[in-house]
């Protein structure tokens, strides 16, 4: 299967399930919010924000959930377990709506990924 290309961050978001696209704004506004820094791209089909060239975190918009995940992953600490994947770097947090969003929890997060 080929992987869809977008131009921009908003053809991604155009191009997800009419259900994911309102979890995917949340935490588009939210990396926005609490790592201004980080620049929106995408890559490998996915929304995501940089570092100047490093990728840090990404929306990924599956069938029946999103995640927002971090390249260094494993490396972050999370007190809270949130953090799914088995993988050596990446790790995500999955949501099925907005209302599951640990927003404290998920800032700590970020926060480390992108400094």
């Amino acid at each position: 299967m080929k992987m869809k290309r977008y131009a921009t961050f908003d053809a991604y978001l155009a191009g997800q399930a009419a259900k994911n696209r309102p979890i995917i704004r949340a935490f588009r506004k939210f990396v926005k919010r609490v790592a201004p820094q980080l620049q929106e791209s995408v890559k490998w089909g996915n929304g995501c924000w940089l570092k100047g060239k490093v990728p840090v975190s990404y929306v990924y918009s599956a069938p029946d959930h999103v995640q927002f995940g971090f390249f260094r992953g494993a490396s972050l600490k999370d007190p809270k377990g949130l953090l799914r994947g088995e993988g050596q770097y990446v790790r995500h947090v999955r949501v099925t709506k907005t209302s599951e969003f640990d927003v404290k929890a998920v800032r700590a997060l970020l926060k480390q990924a992108a400094r």
